[in-house]
C-alpha cells in the first residue's frame, strides 16, 4: 500500500510495486455498476471477435444477455470508447491517434523475423477488475514473443508505456519498432527516445490489427490463461497476478510454436533445436 507520509518518496514506492507514478496520482472517475458489467461482456466478446463493431456487438449483448437490462448502441459506443476498442471494420485501436504527430510507414510487411530484438513491437490492453478496470501495455520481442516489460495504468495517460519502454531498452534496443498509431506511440515524448538510439519505426495500418499479431495473440493468452479467471478487487492484486503470469508466459510456459521452448529460452539462446 502506497503512503504519502512514508520516508520513501511515492515515485520510489510505485517502483517497488511496479506501480505506473500515473496510477498513483490519476483520480478515476468510476463507471456505474451495470456499465461495468456490460463492459466485461464487451471485453470477452471482443476477445473472441475483435472484427465485430459496436453494432453488432451490441446485437450480441441484447440476445445473449438480457438479464443486464436494455442497451443500444450508444451506450455501446460510449463504454467502447472508455475501454479503447473499436472493430477492425474500419480500424481497431485501444489509443487515439493525434493528428498533429508524425506517424510512420509499417515495414514489416513479408519481412522475416530471424533473431532476437530484431523487431519489437508495443501495444496497450484493457483489463476488467472486479470494481472498474485497468490498462495493460507491454513490449514484446518478436522472434521469441519474449515480454521485456510491462506496466498498468488506469489511465490512458503516455507515462505508463514511456516507463515500459525504458524498462526494455535497459536489456536491449531493437532494430525496428513496431505499434499502432495511437497517441501514446505517435507522441514526441516516445519516438524521440528510439530514434536517438537508431532505432527505425514501424506502425501498424488503420484497420489492420494483425499487423501487430504477436501483441494480439499475447493478449489473448492473458485473458483466457489469467484474466477472465480472476475478479481483481484493485490494481495492486491485478498488478500482482499480471506479473506471476507475465513471468509464467516467459519462463515456463512451452509453446508450439516456438518448437516447445520457452520465450526465454529462444530470447536468450538457450536450448535451441
Amino acid at each position: 500500500m502506497i503512503q504519502s507520509n512514508s520516508s520513501l518518496s511515492i515515485q520510489k514506492q510505485c517502483e517497488l510495486l511496479d506501480l505506473s507514478c500515473s496510477t498513483y496520482y490519476y483520480k478515476p472517475v468510476p463507471e456505474q455498476s451495470t456499465d461495468q458489467a456490460i463492459m466485461k461482456l464487451i471485453d470477452e466478446e471482443y476477445t473472441r471477435h475483435s472484427f465485430y463493431g459496436v453494432r453488432r456487438i451490441t446485437k450480441w449483448i441484447c440476445i445473449v444477455h438480457p438479464e443486464v437490462g436494455p442497451v443500444n448502441h450508444k451506450r455501446i459506443a460510449r463504454l467502447m470508447r472508455i475501454m479503447g476498442l473499436k472493430g477492425i471494420h474500419p480500424t481497431r485501436s485501444t489509443s487515439h491517434p493525434n493528428k498533429e504527430n508524425t506517424t510512420y510507414l509499417y515495414l514489416l510487411r513479408k519481412v522475416p523475423i530471424l533473431y532476437p530484438n530484431q523487431v519489437w513491437s508495443s501495444d496497450i490492453c484493457y483489463i476488467p477488475m472486479y470494481r472498474g478496470f485497468c490498462y495493460c501495455t507491454v513490449i514484446i520481442d518478436w522472434f521469441s514473443r519474449y515480454i521485456l516489460s510491462w506496466k498498468l495504468s488506469i489511465s490512458l495517460e503516455i507515462d505508463f508505456c514511456i516507463e515500459a519502454l525504458q524498462s526494455a531498452l535497459q536489456i536491449n534496443q531493437p532494430g525496428i519498432f513496431n505499434s499502432d498509431q495511437g497517441s501514446q506511440y505517435t507522441s514526441p515524448r516516445f519516438t524521440n527516445i528510439l530514434l536517438d538510439k537508431g532505432v527505425f519505426l514501424s506502425m501498424d495500418g488503420k484497420g489492420r490489427a494483425l499487423d501487430n499479431i504477436f501483441a494480439e495473440r499475447f493478449w489473448r493468452s492473458l485473458k483466457y490463461e489469467e484474466v477472465y479467471l480472476h475478479a481483481y478487487e484493485n490494481v495492486r492484486e491485478a498488478n500482482q497476478r499480471i506479473g506471476e503470469y507475465i513471468h509464467f508466459y516467459n519462463h515456463e510456459r512451452f509453446h508450439s510454436s516456438l518448437q516447445y521452448r520457452t520465450p526465454y529460452q529462444l530470447y536468450t539462446g538457450q536450448g535451441n533445436v
